[in-house]
């Protein structure tokens, strides 16, 4: 069974991040996020508030975070994450 996260929990996890990252809270209210459609297929979403951007794969299950050159800072992987909840309840 695959366990997929919502895309509110996605979210969440993106503003924590992002704050961590140093994104002043007032940035954070602003927090642009756009669907990735591609020929029909939905792929994931992608966040942007101040400068930096985050990106979910949806299909692979993973988080990437990028600054404002694109540089990638972080990459969280839901899949791991989700099977380490499930193991722990």
């Amino acid at each position: 069974m695959r366990v997929e996260p919502r895309p509110s929990e996605v979210r969440r996890l993106v503003i924590r991040v992002f704050a961590i990252l140093g994104t002043a809270p007032a940035h954070l209210f602003d927090l642009e996020e756009e669907i990735l459609i591609d020929a029909g297929r939905y792929l994931g979403r992608s966040y942007r508030a101040d400068d930096l951007m985050a990106m979910w794969l949806a299909d692979i299950g993973l988080v990437q975070f990028y600054d404002e050159e694109g540089n990638m800072l972080r990459t969280i992987n839901l899949l791991e994450e989700a099977v380490g909840q499930r193991v722990a309840a």
